[in-house]
């Protein structure tokens, strides 16, 4: 038996410790006593519930307490709750990251499984009631319970484990596919966990059985009591589904096996871990599976690939919401008003984001009437797909409608106090819009601009008050990406970055702070990137070797399908702003303008249904004689990024490295199990190799 208490003390002072009361309630309809243990840390739903070595020494004594009332028959059932909107949240990650060796991450896990087992063991009936909010451990305490009520305004349930570098290892592995079946239970564990932690709310875990009886919030623990009643007397009997432990079993690993290659490419061990304790749960036998799960979980908590996830989540959770060489936010002045100059794709996304995050009168300008109408129309149109989906009310729908309108001339803005514009790539051009947009606002409203390259001084440096202008740079879809790169030039004001960082806020989106540097973070990165690719496929490099190169990495796409969805004219814009800044580091391939010129979206063909290397593309195209392996491909890719980075950090674009990888992760879809870009470079020893020095200190994203 493990000493929590002493492990505590050795490991993890700074615990924010979870009370376990026990209260005695009478069931209703004289079904008996009902010890009821409710998890609390003392604090609101702002700093939810989480298991430490201290927490789970709690739990516990109160297992002690309830088993000596179970043993005295003062009790017919027994079960656990959680505070306020918060049902528990799992192992307290600050203390996963702390661990110092194999022992103390084995002792964890066997920890749990003691204290659950011990719920499990007990001699009535065990109940949980996800009242609110549940993950990892949370989930599987309810899951060592023979029955589980839920509430239907429970918004997130999950078992987001194999998203950090984990298992979920406190019965998650063993007893879920034996409670829902082998194939839900991969959705659960892999699927879900490994698509961006997709949660599921009370209605979809009832539905998949995770929960026996969905009830209503208001009344939620008096009628979880009622319906416990009924269970204790016998009134309800719950019946549970039996599955085929044979060919129908080893259909759903392989299923989960398929996700996990999709998703990560065997670059994170903790999903296929997972489909092995999956696997082996179809005997049944809960000891086997538990001690499956210990193993796992030593090994993978004293693993770098679970320290870049942890690394990862606390960028998302922390420094993501106090973006790094911010101005105070007291500086930031009030916006009632947005400009929107363009009417195109991107300006008619912001118009719809802007008018339905900040809920002020948002106005877009174009060069014609059909423009500004076909904006403000593709904006009434997706409001309309959203009440459709019954995401939005019909009130709502109405009132956002009535925020965005359109017009021909910009006086329209005299009373805006941010305006952005999403016009035509082109530095005069931009100059342009601004000097006419100055013309009429105030002297204090703010201009944004969405360039995703361009010098953000040379754009403001013709205008009276330059110090108004920041960089805005959205990513494509601008509903979905998470980042907005937030560049300060030259002569940008505090106040006016202030109010850009408010706004950010505002619209949800993750904000870093970017020097005015070219093409930024995410664009010179994977400008850097693709450019190396496609350098090896204009020496030789058949194109389907160099687009599979990167595929050990786990990345959301291919280099190829990336540069389709970038689209080549765009890449090609980017290329050449960067070749121009840096000739020695960024090339203009000429195979690539023969495509943007030809007209052709994508060096890809989809006709069959799968990525296939365009035969017209390929009749385009003039190669040399040197072609490269795919490891040489990746090689060289990495060493390129390894060197752009440390130069990035250099010039100071970001204030660290944490936030490169904040940006690639939020705006480039660099995979979460990777940490970021920086750990993994560190990680592989490519970091030291290229630029003599790790890009962070050993533990911040590894274990030493």
């Amino acid at each position: 038996m493990t000493d929590l208490k002493q492990l505590a003390q050795e490991i993890f002072p700074d615990e924010l410790v979870t009370h376990f009361p026990v209260r005695v309630l009478d069931l209703p309809d004289g079904a008996g006593k009902f010890a009821l243990i409710s998890m609390d840390n003392g604090f609101d739903h702002t700093k939810p519930t989480t298991f430490g070595p201290a927490g789970l020494a709690e739990l516990g004594a109160a297992l002690d307490q309830v088993e000596g009332l179970a043993a005295a028959g003062e009790i017919a059932a027994a079960g656990v709750t959680g505070k306020p909107f918060i049902f528990a949240v799992g192992a307290d990650l600050k203390g996963v990251g702390v661990i110092q060796n194999r022992e103390q991450a084995l002792a964890i896990g066997r920890a749990g499984h003691d204290a659950f087992r011990r719920i499990r063991n007990l001699p009535v009936p065990t109940f949980a009631f996800y009242n609110g909010a549940a993950m990892g451990g949370g989930v599987e305490i309810g899951l060592a319970c023979d029955y589980r009520t839920i509430s239907s305004a429970v918004p997130a349930l999950s078992l987001p484990e194999c998203f950090l570098g984990l298992v979920p290892g406190w019965g998650g592995c063993t007893l879920l596919p034996n409670l829902i079946g082998p194939d839900k239970a991969v959705t659960v564990i892999l699927e879900n966990a490994l698509n961006q932690n997709k949660q599921l709310n009370g209605p979809k875990a009832f539905e998949l059985g995770i929960a026996d009886v969905l009830l209503e919030p208001a009344d939620f623990l008096a009628e979880s009591l009622r319906w416990a009643a009924k269970v204790v007397r016998g009134d309800v009997t719950v019946e549970r589904a039996e599955f085929d432990r044979g060919e129908g079993w080893d259909k759903a690993v392989e299923t989960g096996t398929f996700i996990a290659d999709m998703k990560v490419a065997g670059a994170s061990p903790a999903p296929y871990r997972a489909l092995a304790i999956i696997d082996a749960a179809r005997s049944g036998d809960v000891d086997a599976g538990f001690a499956l799960e210990d193993e796992a979980l030593a090994d993978l908590i004293m693993s770098d690939e679970l320290r870049a996830g942890l690394y990862a989540f606390d960028l998302i959770q922390k420094r993501a919401k106090r973006p790094a060489g911010a101005p105070d936010r007291s500086l930031a002045r009030q916006v009632t008003k947005v400009g929107v100059v363009g009417a195109g794709l991107m300006a008619s996304q912001l118009a719809l984001l802007f008018a339905r995050r900040l809920g002020v009168p948002v106005v877009m300008t174009d060069i014609d009437q059909e423009r500004v109408d076909k904006g403000v129309g593709y904006v009434h149109a997706e409001i309309d797909k959203l009440l459709a989906k019954k995401r939005m009310s019909r009130d709502s729908a109405n009132r956002y409608k009535a925020l965005v309108t359109g017009s021909l001339t910009k006086d329209a803005f005299a009373d805006a106090d941010f305006v952005i514009e999403a016009v035509f790539e082109e530095l005069s051009v931009k100059q342009q819009v601004f000097a006419e947009v100055e013309a009429v606002v105030s002297a204090e409203c703010v201009l944004a601009t969405n360039t995703s390259s361009l010098s953000i001084t040379d754009m403001a440096s013709k205008l009276a008050h330059p110090e108004r202008v920041v960089g805005f740079h959205f990513f494509n879809p601008v509903a979905v990406l998470p980042l907005l790169e937030v560049v300060r030039a030259e002569q940008t004001d505090d106040a006016s970055l202030a109010t850009a960082f408010a706004v950010a806020k505002q619209l949800k989106k993750t904000a870093v702070l970017v020097k005015d540097a070219p093409a930024f973070v995410v664009n010179r990165i994977l400008t850097r990137f693709l450019g190396e690719v496609l350098a090896a496929v204009d020496e030789g490099t058949p194109i389907e070797v160099a687009d599979k190169a990167l595929a050990p990495l786990g990345l959301p796409m291919s280099p190829m399908v990336l540069l389709e969805l970038v689209g080549p004219a765009i890449a090609a814009h980017v290329a050449e702003t960067l070749h121009g800044a840096f000739p020695d580091r960024f090339g203009v391939s000429e195979n690539l303008a023969r495509v943007v010129k030809a007209g052709k979206r994508s060096f890809l063909t989809w006709a069959s249904g799968a990525p296939e290397v365009d035969a017209e593309v390929t009749a385009l195209m003039e190669v040399g004689s040197s072609p490269s392996t795919a490891d040489e491909v990746r090689a060289r890719a990495l060493a390129a990024l390894a060197t752009e980075i440390r130069l990035m950090l250099d010039e100071g674009v970001v204030q660290a490295a944490q936030d490169i990888d904040l940006c690639m992760i939020t705006g480039a879809g660099w995979p979460f199990h990777l940490g970021g870009i920086t750990p993994y470079l560190d990680r592989e020893g490519i970091a030291e190799k290229v630029t003599g020095k790790r890009f962070l200190e050993p533990g911040v994203a590894s274990v030493a």
